[in-house]
Parts: structure tokens; sequence; C-alpha cells
């Protein structure tokens, strides 16, 4: 009779002003942790002895653990859980149910409802829940769903509500809360349209050339170049099903993208990286992400100072909106005139912040991702953000990193019979590449010579267009000063797609169901 009685009270102080949920507001009062009281957090070192001495199951579930590389040696208890396992079964803080059910996935929310509902992962969470507190829950991207299953799970969600963050992450919206942050967009208009001759008449002040975005989607498939009607016809029915979509003026530009974290305290800005776009050696999509540069002298002082201006100012507008903790920007360079302008917004973690949690600046502090994690946590903390975004911004905190995210490029479909190990490469003078050693952190791989490979697609699955194979992170740069891949990068490029073989399926209705069942099917980015 108890028990009911015990699981009443329990819930009742988890949602206490003392202890708020995830989605609450925290409060100010000292949090009590056991027979262990903690004052106030207010500086660097209380939030690393916080983490560090963490007792409450944190997890990142996702596709893979790609996005938060190394997130564990700062956070006690920390797990990722992941529907591929990248290290096959060495590493010990990342689960991976052993048992897989046939599912057609269309979205990563689908892959983390999978994963919540799966017997194995419930239990391996229960094993490790305190009562009916089964810890925290982190992802890349989640649903209304995910949400519910966490709720049942007793999970708490670090991050806002899933209905406010799909409001924030539409394009569209985008480019209002930058308008009225004071964060300008590439000149254009917001407009429905319903033919060619609508797309001309709306945007007759923009030029002929121009790109069109719908509101939601992964840039490589949903931006579209259009400087002719027949470029308009590939993508009429897109574009036409579409409430409402951004229209632009094309311009000379280069991509970048920077990673903040809004908080009670104010807006923590990372440093502006450099965006690998459309190389067709790395992705089969125009307009299609597949990697990042992190070095100071990216660009002028300049432009990385407006950059993180225009970054904190949209950081605060978030809060004002309701929306607290991780996000990335893009930027558009314009290298004629050196505007820089609000390309979108992701309101979560990204493929960038596996460079933005490993830099000089995050080890010489905190990662980036522990702002986030304070946030969502029960401590009271009022740090000096100004102080740390001054300290951060300087040149010398920001040491030189580049990732490559390999996909197959080619129209073709096969079973993969081998595939290179994730760990530390090396690649000798003439640019031929080998495997070195085991690995799980980027920052194995010690000087420009050797890269660290996190391998996404491996012997078994299949390997079609636009599958992800995976990703080398290597310190120095990857692009030479006119952002074009250097000597290195392609040499990276090919050795490592060089370790990758396949069998080919040959019936084409093979072929089809292969895709279908593949993890993206070619349809979304599970990174």
């Amino acid at each position: 009779m108890l028990e009911p009685l015990i699981r009443l009270l329990r819930r009742l102080f988890r949602n206490s002003p003392a202890a708020p949920a995830a989605h609450q507001a925290p409060g100010a009062s000292p949090v009590t942790d056991g027979a262990t009281t903690m004052s106030k957090i207010t500086t660097i070192a209380d939030v690393r002895r916080h983490f560090l001495n963490n007792q409450e199951p944190i997890y990142f579930i996702s596709a893979t653990n790609f996005n938060l590389l190394g997130i564990g040696d700062w956070v006690g208890n920390f797990r990722h859980i992941n529907y591929i396992d990248c290290f096959e079964g060495q590493q010990r803080n990342v689960f991976v149910p052993k048992e897989k059910f046939p599912r057609d996935f269309e979205s990563i929310e689908d892959i983390n409802n999978y994963l919540l509902e799966h017997k194995e992962v419930i239990d391996f969470i229960q094993s490790r829940s305190d009562g009916e507190n089964a810890g925290v829950a982190a992802f890349l991207m989640f649903d209304e769903h995910t949400e519910e299953v966490c709720q049942q799970l007793g999970l708490r969600v670090a991050f806002p509500p899933a209905t406010l963050r799909q409001r924030m992450d539409n394009k569209i919206e985008t480019v209002r809360i930058g308008n009225k942050a004071g964060v300008p967009s590439v000149p254009n208009v917001l407009a429905r349209v319903g033919s060619y001759q609508e797309l001309c008449e709306v945007s007759k002040d923009l030029g002929n050339d121009l790109v069109v975005q719908t509101a939601f989607g992964d840039s490589g498939h949903t931006t579209f170049f259009i400087a002719s009607e027949d470029d308009y016809y590939k993508h009429a029915e897109e574009i036409e099903a579409e409430s409402e979509v951004k229209i632009m003026k094309r311009i000379n530009c280069r991509g970048s993208a920077i990673e903040a974290c809004a908080t009670r305290c104010g807006t923590v800005v990372g440093p502006l990286m450099t965006e690998l776009v459309g190389f067709k050696s790395l992705t089969p999509y125009k307009g299609g992400w597949c990697g990042n540069e992190m070095f100071a002298g990216a660009f002028t002082q300049e432009i990385r100072d407006k950059a993180r201006e225009y970054t904190f100012k949209f950081g605060e507008a978030l809060r004002e909106e309701g929306y607290r903790g991780y996000f990335e920007l893009d930027f558009l360079i314009d290298m004629d005139n050196g505007e820089v302008y609000l390309g979108e917004l992701n309101p979560r973690v990204t493929g960038a912040s596996s460079l933005t949690n490993v830099a000089a600046f995050a080890h010489s502090d905190i990662p980036l991702f522990l702002f986030h994690l304070l946030e969502f946590s029960d401590v009271d903390f009022d740090l000096d953000i100004n102080e740390i975004n001054e300290r951060w911004s300087h040149p010398d905190s920001v040491d030189s990193w580049s990732q490559l995210v390999i996909k197959h490029t080619d129209e073709s479909v096969d079973l993969l019979t081998q595939a290179p190990r994730t760990g530390v490469w090396k690649m000798a003078g003439d640019g031929s590449v080998s495997y070195d050693h085991y690995s799980y952190h980027p920052h194995a791989a010690e000087n420009d010579s050797e890269g660290f490979f996190l391998r996404i697609s491996g012997a078994g699955d299949f390997r079609y267009e636009g599958a992800d194979l995976g990703i080398l992170i290597t310190r120095g740069r990857l692009m030479d000063d006119d952002f074009q891949l250097n000597e290195r990068a392609k040499a990276w490029i090919d050795g490592i797609r060089g370790q990758y073989a396949g069998q080919s399926l040959q019936d084409p209705v093979v072929e089809e169901v292969a895709v279908s069942h593949a993890v993206g099917g070619g349809n979304f980015k599970i990174l």
C-alpha cells in the first residue's frame, strides 16, 4: 500500500519549484543531492566540478553519437543510446540494441522513437534509474511522441517543448525573428507561389537568379536554384505545395556556421566556422552540407565580430520567444561586399557540434553543450557570459580543426562487404592512408597527418546514393583560400573511399527494397 504513495511523493518532489522538470524554468534555490548541498554556481570551475560529480543518468539518443563525441569525458553518468554502432562494441558509454526489427524510417524522430520503445533500451534505462527518475534525455531531433514516451519512462527532455522547437526550426520564422532582432537576411520575399509567373512577379526586385527555400528540411534537398523557367519546373511540385516559401536574391557567398547557447544569464557564442557545401566528391546534393572548418583566420576580424554580434542578438531574441538552450545559425558571407546575412536556424545540436565541443576554447573552459545541460538542470547559476564571450572571441582560443562528411555519391546500390574501422588513420607522404589504432575521440589525431574517422556505414549495410559512409575529423585545414578542397582533403577522401568494397545487388527490385529499408533512405540527414 505504501508504494503508490511513495511514487506520488517522488513525482511531486520532482515537479516542485525546488526541483523543476526540464521544460520548467529552474528555481534559484540551492540544490540538494543526497547529503550534499551545492551553493550557486558562479565560475567555470564550479560547472566542471558539478558535471564531473554528476550522478543522474544523462543520455544522448540519436542514430549515432557523432554530434556529441567526447562529451562523456566531461559529464559523469553520460551515455549514448544509438541505432548504429560506429565502434563495433568497443565503446563502453555507447549502448546499441542488439536486436534490430525491420522498419522504414522517414525521419530522425522515427529512429529515436523506435529506440525509446525498444525493449533492450527500456531495460537499459530502467537498470540505471533511481526509482521513477530515469534521468535526462537529449536528442538531435524529437517530436511530441518522443516527449510522451520519455514521460512514460521517467526521462526529462533537456530541450524546450517540441512544438516550440518546431516553430523555431521554420526557415520562414527565422527570417521574421532575425528582422525583429536586427539580424538581416539576404534580400528576400516571403510568399506563396503557384506558378513560375507568380514567382517572377513577387520577386521582380530580386533579379532573375533566385534561390527558393521551403520552410523545413535539409538544405541539400529543400533549397532550389532557379534562373529559368526550366529550373522552376524541376522543383515546381515541391515549391507549389508550400503555403509560403523564402525567395532570395542569389549572391556570391560563402557558407559559415556558428553555434551558441541561450541561457538565463545570456547567450554564449562559439566561433565562426566555414562550411563545406555541395562538393561532388562528398555529397550528391547541390547545396548539401558536407563538413566544416574551424580556424581563426577563416574570415576577417570585422566579419567574425559581426557574426558573433548577430548571433548574440538572435540568441536574446530566442529567449524572448521562450526558446533556450543550444542552437546554430548559418550565415552567408557576401564575397562581393563583405555583408553578413542570416541563413537559417537549427534549434538543436548539429553536425558542427563535433568541432565546437573539441576546440581549444572548449577544453580551456567547458564545451558549449555543458551550458545547455546546465540550463536544463535544477542547479542555480549566475555566470559572467560577457567575460566568457570575450575570451572565446580571441583568436588564440580557436585552434584549427576540419571535418569531412563522406556520402556515397554514385547512382548505385550495393551491399557493403568491407568498411574502414573507427579510430585514428594516418596519411603517408604519398597520400595513401592506413589504420593506426582505435580511439573514440578526435583529439587522438595528434597532427595534420592523422585523422579520426567515425564509421557510419559498415559491412552488411546497403550503400546507396546519399548514404552516409563516415566522418573524418582532423587538425588543420581541408580547404584553400578560395574555399576549394585542398590536396590533403582530396587524398583523405580518396583514401577513405578506397577502404570500402561492395557487392552488386543487380536485381532492381532488391535495390529498391534495400534503399527503402536503409537508415535515411537518401531522404533525410541522420547526422
